[in-house]
């Protein structure tokens, strides 16, 4: 558990820290064509299969597909910012995912490139523990939960996603939100309408602050930002 004095920023990992482009290339391999893993992942692996008309060949291609999520690459911004999270006692950082404990401590201890800054996260924190998955509200009480939070201390607690209803499930329980939008396409959920349905902060990559609710754009690192106004 943290110090409830503790700023605790939640990083959420597939599409996030870790690309999920390897998984998609090795999908590729059986079947000859590429198949965008964005378009999986709204689905179940073999629902979005049956979509296709397509099959894995073999026990051991659906082995070897899944064993990719052990050996993703981490998009080229992670390292530079959890270094800089790392030197920060007053931040509490933790991977927060959709995952399977087994799953994401495997993704994160396993991976090639974000398995060098694991000492940094203080926990890993899936949704085993309520079996329900983001953005159902109590995912994100559960988090609270396990990092010392209580309900009134929400707002104490930051979500960094690049998923939009990674986003809105964590305003809607009272967090505070950072959205990673890579492609540069801006914030284009409408499901929320008001600073209720959009992120608090938007990042082109973890280092680099783009634009806040306000619509003030900021260079620079954020979380140095963040974390000067909250001592203010």
């Amino acid at each position: 558990m943290t110090s409830s004095k503790n700023t605790v920023i939640a990083f959420d990992l597939y599409g996030t820290l870790l690309s999920t482009e390897s998984v998609a290339k090795e999908l590729a391999k059986h079947f000859d064509q590429y198949i965008p893993f964005s378009t999986i992942t709204e689905r179940s692996l073999f629902h979005a299969l049956s979509e296709y008309d397509l099959s894995l060949p073999s026990e051991e291609a659906l082995h070897s597909l899944m064993s990719a999520y052990d050996s993703l690459s981490a998009f080229p911004d992670v390292a530079p910012e959890l270094e800089l999270i790392a030197r920060n006692r007053s931040v509490t950082p933790v991977v927060f995912s959709n995952g399977t404990q087994k799953m994401v401590t495997n993704s994160v201890y396993h991976s090639p490139d974000l398995s060098a800054w694991s000492k940094v996260f203080k926990d890993i924190i899936t949704v085993d523990g309520v079996k329900k998955f983001k953005p159902h509200p109590d995912v994100y009480y559960h988090l609270a939960d396990m990092v010392g939070k209580s309900r009134d201390q929400m707002g104490e607690m930051w979500l960094v996603s690049g998923n939009p209803f990674d986003i809105v499930g964590a305003k809607a329980a009272g967090m505070r939100t950072c959205w990673v939008d890579r492609e540069g396409v801006g914030w284009v959920d409408g499901l929320i309408e008001g600073p209720n349905g959009r992120p608090d902060l938007v990042m082109r990559g973890l280092g680099e602050l783009v634009q806040d609710e306000k619509g003030d754009v900021h260079v620079g690192k954020p979380w140095e930002k963040i974390l000067d106004q909250e001592k203010a």
